[in-house]
């Protein structure tokens, strides 16, 4: 969430930062509903100064033994008012977070401006993508030629974009995630993570305060207790628990950065990816991943970025994978960032660069819909 003041002080710098992101967003609705909580504040403070000076002039008849009448009925008159005012007040206070929580973040000023993924810029490359004397077959032919992808046996279990690893494809999942833990943890040259090991299943104020929602409810799994009907929602990643650790508290400076790791499932409805990349592994409707999360002071949250980029770099050459590091353009950052960097393994059968990492700085954004 923008900070109010931002919304309400800086129009100009607000709307200049959506239209680069080719965003669109509630702003004249917030500032119009923020503009009536802010009258119906000022009315209410008005009319609590009078039943307090009603209050007072009671009290003075009382001690001199005069008829207070009046004054109490007076009194009782601008309770009934205040009451009334309250109520309209909350009502308007919950339609201005209501806008507040549809507008993304900003983007920071070192962020290329552009109008789609096509302008995001590449920063740097990292080992040589090998080249084979034929054409080299895509992952779900290999995995299912030796016999450890089954896309067909998850789709019966579950439904398309579910799938069974067997033997070495289970072992081997197992294995990078104890791997890529091992060296954000035990590592001599981690920067320390600590490990974490969070729930899958949150419920709203915590995919509200991460900024899950309410843009990406598509997006969700959700459950729904038979009492109540109290929803739970399936993380879409760790990051969801981990930075909502913190929900509600202030942490103090000194005790900051706090990094943290953890190895979750992932599920995701991929609502909006119908016919994009419908074989293998890419769009899974659940995925391992293991995450990195840093809460660390403003001023060193954009060096912080760049450890977690270092490190998340240092399993990609650890496993020799090449890649290249791309600085995402405005059109393309997601909605909670103010900057994020992807990583991008390169991809023999489809030649080309893919998405493997996204590392973001979220600035206060989180922080303050969290709180």
């Amino acid at each position: 969430m923008l900070d109010p003041r931002l919304l309400r002080e800086q129009p100009d710098r607000v709307e200049a930062g959506l239209l680069a992101r080719r965003a669109a967003a509630p702003l004249a609705e917030y500032r119009e509903a923020d503009g009536r909580r802010r009258g119906l504040l000022q009315q209410a403070d008005e009319l609590k100064a009078r039943r307090n000076r009603a209050s007072e002039t009671v009290a003075q008849a009382r001690r001199r033994g005069e008829d207070a009448a009046a004054a109490i009925a007076e009194s009782r008159r601008l309770g009934k008012e205040i009451d009334a005012l309250d109520g309209e007040l909350r009502a308007v206070e919950a339609e201005v977070a209501a806008f507040a929580l549809r507008v993304p973040n900003l983007p920071h000023a070192t962020v290329p401006v552009g109008r789609s993924a096509e302008d995001n810029v590449e920063l740097r490359r990292w080992g040589e993508p090998r080249r084979f004397g034929f054409p080299p077959r895509p992952h779900w032919e290999i995995g299912e030629i030796l016999g450890i992808l089954d896309f067909e046996r998850g789709a019966r279990l579950a439904k398309s974009r579910f799938t069974v690893l067997w033997g070495g494809g289970a072992r081997l999942e197992r294995a990078l995630v104890q791997f890529m833990l091992d060296l954000h943890v035990r590592h001599p040259e981690s920067p320390g993570y600590q490990e974490v090991w969070v729930p899958h299943l949150v419920n709203t104020e915590t995919m509200i305060g991460t900024g899950q929602l309410p843009k990406f409810e598509e997006e969700l799994f959700k459950t729904l207790e038979p009492e109540g009907g109290r929803p739970l929602y399936l993380i879409p990643t760790a990051e969801v628990p981990l930075t909502a650790l913190h929900a509600g508290e202030i942490l103090a400076g000194e005790t900051l950065p706090r990094r943290y790791t953890a190895y979750t499932p992932c599920y995701r409805r991929e609502a909006g990816s119908y016919g994009q990349d419908t074989r293998g592994f890419l769009r899974q409707h659940q995925f391992d991943k293991v995450e990195l999360v840093s809460l660390t002071v403003a001023e060193a949250s954009y060096a912080e970025l760049e450890v977690m980029v270092g490190y998340a770099e240092r399993v990609l050459q650890r496993l020799e994978l090449p890649y290249r590091v791309v600085a995402l353009c405005t059109a393309d950052l997601g909605f909670n960032a103010a900057k994020t960097y992807d990583l991008e393994v390169w991809l023999p059968a489809q030649e080309r660069y893919r998405e493997i990492s996204s590392c973001s700085n979220c600035e206060a954004f989180q922080a303050r819909r969290a709180n």
